[in-house]
């Protein structure tokens, strides 16, 4: 098994929240600065600037996991990793159609840009990324199942957008196998009161909107090795 640096939760400047400097480029050379081995891109509802991004992985040597963040019915974000870039992009294309189809006004949200792998603006995403879709959260998990990916709860213990903060509980036919918490501290206490969250692995990925808030190399995870595939099936796997 291989030990490896991860930061599973980032933002691009696609994300409407997420600061200009969030290149596809910039993002991957600030975790190889940071010494991270594997990263995943997880923009709202969006997949559509993963594709660069894997190019300068490629480049520096870092793992780039092509991922979204969700935002379901209820307003629960999941994030949402994918094997390779094109199930990334199907799955992409099924959330859009699904988005409430709400318009970006850019002087109010921000921008939306997608961009290539020289970090040249090639499209902009006309409706609002941050909004929800009718996807449910109960059904998110099989759905990107279904695309051949993962899923799990984002920054459970957020007070907003957060699985516990919109539902209150964690369903008790839930599947997912991995949780996000944000803040390390409150770990043992939310598995003491959620005990599902016991044979779950946690995740402490940083949700970085800008370049400095990208992980340090401190949470680490167990894989195979660090092949895509490889750190899926860790994050699937109850054991690892």
């Amino acid at each position: 098994m291989n030990t490896l640096f991860y930061d599973l939760h980032i933002h691009s400047c696609l994300s409407p929240c997420g600061d200009d400097e969030m290149t596809p480029a910039n993002i991957v050379g600030m975790a190889k600065v940071k010494g991270l081995d594997v990263i995943a891109i997880t923009d709202h509802n969006s997949c559509r600037n993963c594709s660069a991004a894997l190019y300068h992985g490629e480049k520096y040597g870092v793992t780039v996991i092509p991922g979204m963040e969700l935002c379901t019915s209820e307003e629960v974000h999941v994030i949402c990793l994918f094997p390779d870039l094109k199930a990334a992009l199907d799955f992409d294309a099924y959330v859009y159609e699904r988005l409430l189809p709400i318009k970006n006004q850019e002087h109010i949200f921000g921008k939306q840009h997608i961009l290539d792998e020289n970090d040249i603006q090639i499209g902009t995403v006309e409706n609002l990324l941050i909004n929800a879709t009718d996807i449910s959260f109960d059904d998110s998990f099989e759905l990107v199942k279904s695309f051949g990916g993962i899923a799990f709860p984002a920054h459970i213990d957020k007070a907003s957008t957060s699985l516990l903060s919109n539902l209150g509980f964690i369903p008790p036919d839930s599947v997912f196998k991995a949780a996000e918490i944000k803040n390390r501290g409150d770990s043992q206490m939310l598995q003491q009161s959620h005990p599902y969250l016991l044979k779950c692995n946690i995740l402490f990925n940083s949700d970085a909107h800008y370049l400095e808030d990208i992980n340090e190399p401190s949470p680490q995870i167990d894989a195979k090795s660090n092949s895509i595939g490889d750190v899926l099936n860790s994050l699937a796997d109850y054991n690892s």
